[in-house]
């Protein structure tokens, strides 16, 4: 039986979107918009603050395309947590003018084989790139793409029946396409094994949303997806602060 490499686990990720019930909206006199509106930029700022835990990160989002007008994207140290951010946000008198679009559950996550191939020994949360992993801030890019994926358990391409030597070797050239992208991208990556219906969630952060096309595009050609990877809908999104929410939402 192949090793399944052991993981260090953080903090839980909620990937939240939502669609705007758009004719309901647009019924809505200006007075009554605008206080729906400072109750939804009020919630995403103390999110943001995480005043609801010691510890966490919030960020919202609009959606370009169909699939969803807004992402609320949390990150806390535990499901609970995330869970009690979900009921606050649907006890909001503004949240009767959103529908869930897609909601993706994950956890951030290190391999330990990575862990102690760059040197951590003894207790890792005392080592900055591993608490960076664990427990990330939410970067201050303009841009996010998010999708889900899974590696292929095919007759012909399963990844889990692959020795692990074989494993490393494809995850090792995979990186380092990434790496091309240093400075550019800032990406994420969660596992939600046994948590939702993908493997894992890649969310990508950067200033230019073409370099989100280049580096998936060239990741393509890359033996470890091009033979065992499975993708779920990509999701683009732009970053909006608390306050910029008025002038999205007020027409």
């Amino acid at each position: 039986m192949p090793e399944a490499p052991p993981t260090l686990e953080g903090w839980f990720a909620l990937h939240d979107f939502r669609r705007l019930d758009g004719p309901r909206w647009r019924q809505l006199d200006a007075v009554d918009r605008e206080r729906l509106i400072a109750e939804l930029a009020e919630f995403c700022r103390a999110a943001s603050a995480h005043e609801d835990a010691e510890e966490g990160a919030s960020a919202v989002y609009t959606i370009l395309g169909h699939k969803a007008d807004l992402l609320l994207l949390h990150l806390r140290p535990t499901v609970d947590e995330l869970n009690e951010l979900e009921r606050r946000f649907a006890a909001l008198r503004v949240a009767d003018y959103w529908t869930g679009a897609y909601s993706y559950v994950s956890v951030t996550e290190l391999g330990q084989y990575e862990a102690a191939a760059r040197g951590v020994t003894g207790d890792p949360m005392q080592v900055p790139f591993v608490i960076a992993r664990l427990k990330p801030q939410i970067p201050d890019k303009r841009y996010i793409s998010f999708y889900p994926m899974s590696k292929k358990r095919h007759p012909a391409d399963n990844w889990y029946m692959l020795p692990l030597e074989e494993r490393r070797d494809l995850m090792r050239t995979h990186g380092s396409i990434g790496h091309r992208y240093h400075g550019q991208v800032i990406q994420m990556i969660t596992g939600s094994v046994g948590l939702d219906d993908w493997e894992w969630g890649v969310t990508l952060h950067a200033d230019d949303p073409l370099v989100f096309k280049k580096l998936v595009y060239e990741m393509r050609f890359d033996e470890g997806s091009a033979r065992f990877a499975e993708f779920g809908p990509f999701l683009l999104g732009i970053r909006r602060q608390p306050d910029e929410l008025r002038a999205v939402l007020a027409g």
